[in-house]
């Protein structure tokens, strides 16, 4: 067992999940520039190009980690081929009342409510900007996933997630519409048809400088309701769609250990797989895959089903900061196993 599996993870498990989000996001914003010019440079044959973006490998960060935007020279510092941050909504918000972070070791599973807590999109904005300006941008693509802020009633959700695509739209080298989170009443409803084809035509319509447009999915829609949304995706020509978000299913989980929110981890690893396998077989559509991905062969599992690239969440939290360089590594055994 590693170092970090033996000895760190335990006693970084016995405080607040959140409590300890909010120290390593700290360590990794102070610590990331001066460990970016020390990472080792990534292997080229581990690159892909996606949807117009060079990747310099397909394991990326998933959002929600990173809501503010503040750690991304230590994401690549870490090995991670891209880093989404956010969710981003217009207006800043606290979220959800405490706790909110729920840990179930038993499954490999995160509960979390957390509810697009986030310092809105004029901060992140400002704060990407001066990164920018500082030369200190990272060489890997930088992903801003954007959300409807809790206030905002449904009807007016397309004009929200506007007003933040047009505050970040130079700043981001992709973006993500967030309609799939649990944890924002009433946001579900928003990968009805309509509604759907009401934001997506919104905002590719406003989309002149081309940034690809992704869409992030529940894991908990029926099949016919996901090629909907397929075709809806494909009409509307957004570059890709990230599947899936957290699950409402929570029968994996003891049932002491079940708390409101959205799960994520290990429990939705096989849900997750057959959604990227069903649009994979229906659609030449790029597919960002996140759910359940912690080592080699979940990753693999992944790609094996269609994926182009994936993401992880809950599986950095629970193998630790190298995660990233061990699949890096895995993947590349697997094109020369003579390599070490």
């Amino acid at each position: 067992m590693s170092f970090y599996k033996s000895i760190v993870r335990p006693l970084l498990f016995l405080s607040d999940a959140e409590t300890i989000h909010h120290r390593a996001i700290r360590v990794l914003e102070l610590m990331g520039p001066m460990w970016a010019r020390f990472s080792p440079p990534a292997d080229p044959r581990l690159a892909r190009r996606v949807f117009g973006l060079n990747f310099p490998n397909p394991i990326g960060l998933a959002a929600g980690f990173d809501k503010n935007a503040v750690a991304l020279p230590a994401w690549e510092a870490l090995g991670f081929g891209f880093a989404e941050v956010g969710t981003v909504t217009s207006r800043a918000q606290p979220g959800n009342p405490q706790p909110r972070i729920f840990r179930i070791p038993e499954c490999g599973g995160l509960i979390n409510r957390l509810g697009f807590n986030n310092q809105g999109c004029d901060a992140v904005a400002s704060r990407l900007q001066r990164l920018r300006d500082s030369g200190k941008w990272p060489k890997i693509p930088v992903g801003i996933n954007l959300g409807k802020s809790k206030v905002t009633p449904l009807q007016e959700a397309t004009e929200d997630y506007l007003l933040s695509f047009e505050r970040l739209k130079n700043l981001g080298d992709y973006f993500v519409l967030n309609v799939s989170s649990p944890n924002t009443p009433g946001l579900r409803q928003l990968q009805d048809r309509a509604a759907l084809h009401e934001l997506l035509g919104t905002i590719q319509g406003r989309n002149q400088s081309g940034r690809p447009v992704l869409l992030k999915i529940a894991p908990d829609l029926d099949w016919a309701a996901i090629g909907e949304i397929l075709q809806l995706v494909e009409d509307h020509r957004l570059a890709g769609i990230i599947a899936t978000n957290t699950t409402i299913d929570h029968s994996s989980v003891p049932i002491q250990q079940r708390e409101q929110g959205g799960l994520s981890g290990r429990p939705l690893r096989e849900r997750s797989t057959a959604i990227v396998r069903f649009i994979a077989e229906r659609s030449k559509i790029p597919i960002i895959a996140v759910g359940g991905i912690d080592d080699l062969a979940s990753a693999k599992e992944k790609f094996d089903a269609g994926a182009s690239l994936v993401q992880i969440y809950t599986g950095f939290i629970y193998e630790g900061p190298n995660v990233v360089r061990k699949i890096c590594g895995g993947l590349l055994r697997d094109l020369n196993p003579d390599v070490s």
